[in-house]
């Protein structure tokens, strides 16, 4: 299997009060295509700054990660922008949307801005109701986002990060914001997708989120303490096993 995901010694260092933050310290770690990858640790770990490095939306101090054979450390910012926009999809715990714009109007904004999306504007309209659809959101498509209940805002949200039909997925906590029904309900859909074909790496601290993944990094102090591996298809004894190994790592 191809690996998507390449990071080699990456660090992330902030310069607070003249004093030297190390959020990072020589991260290395591999996703391969179709893999749904979780990252767990304590407040403060760095779960979320490893995911927006990873991913070019924050700058690295040092170290590499080689998206789909591309350094992006060495792009330039729009050849970045460009990436992030046509590769990539992102889905955050707060569910951002430009309050003057439908729902299917904020799904469909990405694909407008894209140069590299091939299809026509009405055909991206279809694609968007299409995705619509399979994630059971269609009947919202022209409410206003202030008009719909938060598991249904969240379910815009990956449609959207789906709409330019992206090679990997970062979410930071995507059910963070929800409750525990909403939460199976977007876990469901983001497994679905992941089944699919979509690569997806995201930030949690809800360990049942987390045994939905097939690997799990275990993050302290910028550093990855550990990595849980699951091919168990009974969810209760995969949440059993995933509690015992966090157990063991100190969560």
């Amino acid at each position: 299997m191809k690996t998507i995901l390449e990071v080699t010694d990456l660090c992330k260092t902030y310069i607070i009060n003249k004093r030297q933050n190390n959020v990072l310290r020589n991260v290395s770690f591999s996703v391969k295509e179709g893999e749904m990858v979780a990252i767990m640790g304590p407040s403060g770990s760095g779960k979320s700054t490893l995911l927006y490095t990873v991913s070019g939306m924050d700058h690295m101090t040092a170290g590499e990660s080689i998206f789909n054979g591309r350094d992006i450390s060495k792009l330039r910012p729009n050849e970045l922008a460009e990436l992030r926009l046509d590769e990539m999809g992102f889905i955050f715990q707060q569910m951002y949307m430009l309050k003057n714009l439908s729902v299917i109007d904020n799904i469909l904004l990405p694909a407008r801005q894209s140069k590299q999306n091939p299809l026509t504007s009405k055909e991206k309209s279809e694609y968007a109701k299409e995705l619509m659809r399979k994630l059971g959101i269609i009947e919202i498509a022209d409410n206003d986002i202030n008009e719909v209940s938060g598991g249904q805002l969240q379910r815009a949200c990956i449609c959207r990060s789906m709409i330019n039909k992206p090679k990997m997925i970062f979410a930071d906590e995507p059910t963070g914001a929800l409750n525990r029904s909403s939460s199976d309900e977007v876990m469901d859909e983001l497994s679905k997708i992941n089944q699919e074909g979509t690569t997806i790496m995201l930030v949690t601290h809800d360990a049942k989120v987390a045994s939905r993944c097939g690997r799990v990094l275990y993050i302290v102090d910028g550093n990855i303490k550990g990595e849980f591996h699951s091919a168990e298809s009974d969810p209760r004894k995969r949440d059993r096993s995933l509690n015992n190994w966090l157990l063991e790592m100190g969560w």
